[in-house]
């Protein structure tokens, strides 16, 4: 039985034990164009599948993107399958629905890498396949490119980074 402590010190019980764990690791670059669009596009290599054991069972996603781009800003979406989850509710009709979004507030640094991560736990009520991804798009507003591990410029020099992204599933069995 798993043991929680909360906030005001008092301990919840009976949440659970975790089943599988299973992660993908991308410690290499993609890019993705965006053009005029606020459709998201798969991340290459940033999915991974899981067989619940049950269909009670709960599954805990853990995402980091690390994430660059010339112009725009920087939407992540989950999905399990082909489903969009924990997204923004649908608010105006060009309102992009993210899992998990950064803007920057002023011009892009073209060695800027941002960290976007975000976790979730899913009830997908399945003993089936399910795979989880995560997918981006700069919206409509801009035509540029999105750059994974790398930064727009990805110049060969000391302080140009490369960086991984990951994406983490763990089976909670109820």
């Amino acid at each position: 039985m798993a043991l929680i402590k909360l906030n005001n010190n008092s301990i919840a019980t009976g949440f659970g034990k975790v089943g599988q764990v299973v992660s993908t690791n991308l410690n290499s670059t993609v890019s993705i164009s965006s053009s005029s669009t606020s459709n998201f596009a798969d991340i290459s290599g940033l999915s991974v599948n899981i067989t619940p054991t049950s269909t009670s069972s709960k599954i805990y996603i853990v995402y980091l993107c690390n994430i660059a781009v010339g112009d725009g800003s920087k939407h992540i979406r989950l999905m399990r399958d082909s489903t969009a989850i924990n997204i923004g509710d649908a608010g105006d009709v060009n309102q992009v629905r993210s899992s998990s979004t950064s803007r920057p507030t002023g011009s892009n640094y073209d060695l800027d890498i941002t960290p976007i991560a975000g976790n979730f736990l899913d009830s997908p009520n399945t003993t089936s396949e399910v795979t989880y991804k995560l997918q981006a798009t700069l919206g409509a507003t801009y035509n540029s490119t999105i750059y994974i591990n790398r930064s727009v410029s990805d110049s060969n020099n000391d302080y140009a980074p490369r960086n991984t992204s990951t994406i983490t599933v763990t089976e909670i069995l109820v």
